[in-house]
């Protein structure tokens, strides 16, 4: 048979390419905002409705698994929000901001799309990244 290590080098590989993925810095500390908590809505049309896609926690890094996987996107409005609260709590630290809701538009389903955030306990950056 083959040995182990042909076995278990095939988890190694690349992770899927998502077409939206975020990144959260602490600039206070310049480091990686790992915990923090994250959703991701979209606006329903007509009538405004959010729906919640999916839930994730950044990991050491200040990342996530892609928050929608590849073909999953569709044109729309979308809303990151991100549990800054709780984070800057478990820092010791209160925060000005309870939480960060980011809204954007996917107009191109088929571009990948990075939105990274920068957060003190009093301010908060966002962009669009690549």
């Amino acid at each position: 048979g083959k040995p182990l290590g042909a076995l278990t080098s095939g988890s190694q590989g690349p992770q899927p390419v998502g077409s939206l993925t975020t990144h959260v810095l602490n600039t206070a500390t310049g480091l990686p905002a790992a915990g923090l908590a994250l959703r991701l809505a979209q606006l329903g049309e007509p009538g405004g409705q959010w729906t919640e896609l999916a839930q994730r926690w950044t990991d050491a890094d200040g990342r996530c698994l892609p928050l929608l996987p590849p073909g999953q996107a569709e044109a729309g409005t979308y809303k990151l929000r991100f549990e800054t609260a709780a984070y800057w709590q478990g820092l010791g630290y209160t925060s000005f901001y309870p939480f960060v809701e980011v809204v954007f538009t996917i107009t191109d389903p088929a571009q990948k799309l990075h939105v990274p955030l920068l957060i003190s306990p009093y301010s908060y950056t966002t962009y669009r990244g690549s």
